[in-house]
């Protein structure tokens, strides 16, 4: 036999070796060029042509800028051909999220940062998508028509939101993702990122976005779906590139938006009995408690699975007071709630946010698409410490499941944003939960009368400190009144879009007298707040911080300059379609107020 045939094995392997090595020490950015170079030599056939297709319907989202019972600033926006684009501004046919800067993170109602949030997870708010066909996305448009570059991550889900059948397992794969950055411009753009090639059809996209940078609020207008009916086939080049550098990306998704590790790793059947854990058994029980309140909820897992010591300090419910599971939410299953429920005794900080979407929480487990009624019930029996219950946009609650709330009494925080909470039991709840310090209760369209909720908050919660009524459709000067009467600890007060308030009740004015700790009073979209209520303010409320009179026809910049005078700490002024206060008047404030951010906005 020729000696040729076996170097020329030799050869094989010891190039193969080399395109492995290569490979697993590549750069970033190297993987990064060798993921386009997948993308660049997919071939398909010419039958298999590009699908583009517009979302079909908005199925899901955490937050919007409009009502409810209208379609101005409204994710709903989103579905259908674009609005707007190419145009550039501000225009009510947009979807607009509720927040945009960091003034949402200094104002009394901000609550703390969640220990063990993983640096990673920067995602504030989100909205998924569905179109009319599946497809193996090629790529994923973003029409932006208003301070561009909120969104961070685009994600796929296998689920198809059309099927009648529930599909036995539920994947989540992110296209593209990346940290907050600052885009100067606020015109109009197409953001086209470069997405990843996975190996599912999806008719499913999640937008996550991240508004912390953004000097106003982030408008978009439409999401464009590329992507073909079948797989495209890689080259054999291709495949040889991707089974390599795939290995690592795959780990570090898991990483990003998994819980994976999470399951049944708090089993300590399989745990091996060491010699001894050296100097460190030495170390005061505290102290190890204190370290490991350092590590994410996913180490934790790991690290539980070392030894017995590391275990009992892993699983101590001390560990688990508060407990942040929405980076997770992808991943999160029942089994994940199984393993953390006997850990939970303590908890008095419970983050659910966006788990349990499309059935990865059984009702058996806890909840179903975000919470059910079960769910909350097993909250109120199993946490009585709870301290903070966040519920924003669990808009599949039914009505009587608020009831359950009332039995948690040591509530100092309760947000029900976008919920569907009825007169009645949020009566109960005020009535039991007098701790309460911080109240949310924007866009609560099912309560009937606001003067009756606004009195009984008034006589209930003395220690409230926060109170956010932006959209409540029926409050008066009456309920006013009895709310500022009653809180007079208040710090922060949202009456955005209030539209039965009038200045000349005197309502402003009274608020102005008896509220002087206010820092934060948000009156956007009353036309008839005036230059008596802005002085008032001026005279008697010396502690504000932020001031939104956006859109009043009545204030003129001469009384602002007495609010500027008066407030040295006014750090955020929204003067938006404020017909009296014209270009020239808000450079001259800013020339002498230049530590005030002047908000100013003017129509198309």
């Amino acid at each position: 036999m020729s000696p040729v045939f076996p170097m020329l094995t030799v050869l094989t392997m010891f190039y193969y070796i080399c395109l492995r090595r290569r490979a697993r020490t590549a750069t970033r950015g190297e993987m990064m060029n060798s993921h386009r170079t997948i993308e660049s030599n997919s071939r398909t056939s010419p039958l298999n042509a590009e699908v583009v297709q517009y979302a079909k319907e908005v199925v899901d989202f955490s937050s919007h800028y409009g009502s409810e019972n209208s379609m101005s600033y409204t994710m709903w926006n989103l579905a259908g051909v674009p609005n707007v684009f190419p145009s550039s501004g501000d225009f009510t046919q947009t979807a607009v999220f509720r927040t945009y800067g960091t003034w949402w993170d200094q104002c009394p109602s901000a609550s703390l940062p969640f220990k063990r949030t993983p640096p990673n997870f920067q995602s504030q708010d989100y909205v998924e998508l569905a179109f009319e066909q599946q497809v193996y996305p090629t790529a994923v448009h973003v029409l932006e028509t208003y301070h561009p570059g909120a969104v961070i991550r685009i994600l796929a889900c296998s689920a198809n939101p059309y099927s009648a059948s529930t599909p036995a397992e539920v994947r989540w794969e992110i296209l593209w993702s990346e940290r907050p950055t600052k885009v100067n411009a606020s015109q109009a753009r197409q953001f086209k990122p470069c997405i990843k090639q996975i190996n599912f059809p999806t008719n499913l996209i999640r937008l996550e976005v991240n508004s912390s940078l953004l000097d106003y609020y982030t408008e978009l207008d439409a999401v464009v779906l590329h992507g073909m009916k079948d797989k495209p086939v890689l080259s054999l080049k291709t495949l040889l590139i991707d089974m390599n550098d795939l290995e690592d990306d795959d780990y570090e998704e898991k990483d990003d938006c998994g819980m994976d590790s999470l399951n049944k790793k708090f089993s300590s059947a399989t745990l091996r009995e060491g010699p001894n854990n050296g100097y460190f058994d030495k170390l005061p029980y505290e102290l190890i408690q204190l370290i490991l309140n350092h590590l994410t909820l996913p180490d934790l897992c790991r690290l539980a699975q070392t030894c017995k010591l590391l275990n009992q300090h892993c699983c101590d419910p001390l560990q688990y007071i508060h407990l942040n599971l929405q980076p997770y939410w992808a991943k999160l299953n029942d089994t994940s709630l199984e393993f953390l429920q006997a850990r939970c005794t303590l908890v008095q900080w419970l983050n659910l946010s966006w788990t349990g979407n499309r059935g990865f929480i059984s009702v058996s487990g806890f909840s179903s698409h975000f919470l059910n009624e079960t769910c909350l019930e097993v909250i109120s029996e199993m946490c009585p410490n709870l301290q903070d219950l966040n519920l924003s946009s669990c808009d599949k609650l039914p009505p009587h499941a608020f009831n359950h709330v009332a039995k948690l009494c040591s509530l100092k925080r309760l947000v029900l944003y976008r919920t569907k909470v009825e007169q009645t039991a949020l009566l109960s709840i005020l009535n039991f939960c007098s701790e309460l310090q911080h109240l949310s209760l924007g866009s609560c369209v099912m309560i009937e009368d606001y003067d009756v909720i606004a009195s009984m908050i008034g006589a209930k919660c003395k220690k409230l400190q926060t109170l956010d009524l932006w959209r409540c459709k029926n409050i008066t000067e009456n309920g006013i009144a009895e709310l500022a009467s009653g809180c007079q600890l208040l710090e922060e007060l949202d009456l955005g879009w209030c539209p039965t308030l009038q200045s000349s009740t005197g309502c402003f004015a009274r608020l102005a007298r008896q509220l002087p700790n206010l820092q934060k009073l948000f009156l956007t979209a009353n036309r008839s707040v005036c230059d008596t209520d802005i002085e008032e303010l001026a005279g008697n409320c010396t502690r504000l911080q932020q001031l939104d009179i956006l859109g009043t026809r009545m204030v003129s910049p001469a009384s602002l300059r007495k609010l500027l005078e008066s407030c040295k700490d006014l750090s955020l002024l929204d003067v938006s379609f404020c017909s009296q206060i014209d270009n020239r008047a808000v450079l001259e404030l800013n020339a002498s107020f230049p530590k005030v951010f002047i908000k100013k906005s003017f129509t198309q």
